[in-house]
């Protein structure tokens, strides 16, 4: 028997939320916060950006990402610099991109442990229905 449309948009919303709740889950020898290591995590996949760009990419408000950027930056993880079109942005430093990709490791030991439990191949279905699902919910809130 199928679950009706409300029963359907609940269970989403519960997995989304159990998933949303393992954001700032501890990881054995982690040693960033979650607001640095996603910081770190935008970085190290695009390059150099703006604080306006990092703040899109992660959707949150510029000075929220400001903030987090500047404790960071007092850190010793990202530094501040310019391009060649004196264009400002932030970068990760060796320390922080030592830093990710220690927390990397970490976050892989749990992750592939579950990867491992459900199988590689519903894994990868997973992703690909996550993305599609995230797709839709993109082109649903106008973006």
């Amino acid at each position: 028997m199928g679950r009706t449309e409300d029963e359907l948009l609940r269970d989403l919303g519960t997995e989304v939320m159990r998933l949303a709740a393992r954001r700032t889950a501890t990881y054995d020898g982690a040693v960033l916060d979650y607001s640095a290591f996603r910081i770190l995590w935008r970085l190290v996949e695009r390059g150099p950006l703006s604080l306006s760009v990092l703040a899109d990419e992660l959707q949150l408000e510029r000075s929220t990402v400001s903030r987090q950027v500047s404790a960071a930056v007092d850190r010793g993880l990202v530094e501040r610099g310019a391009d060649a079109d004196l264009r400002r942005h932030v970068r990760p430093t060796p320390a922080g991109l030592a830093a990710y990709r220690n927390d990397v490791a970490a976050r892989a030991r749990v992750w592939g442990a579950a990867v491992t439990e459900v199988g590689a191949e519903r894994a990868a279905g997973l992703a690909d229905e996550l993305r599609r699902f995230n797709d839709a919910l993109d082109r649903a809130h106008g973006d």
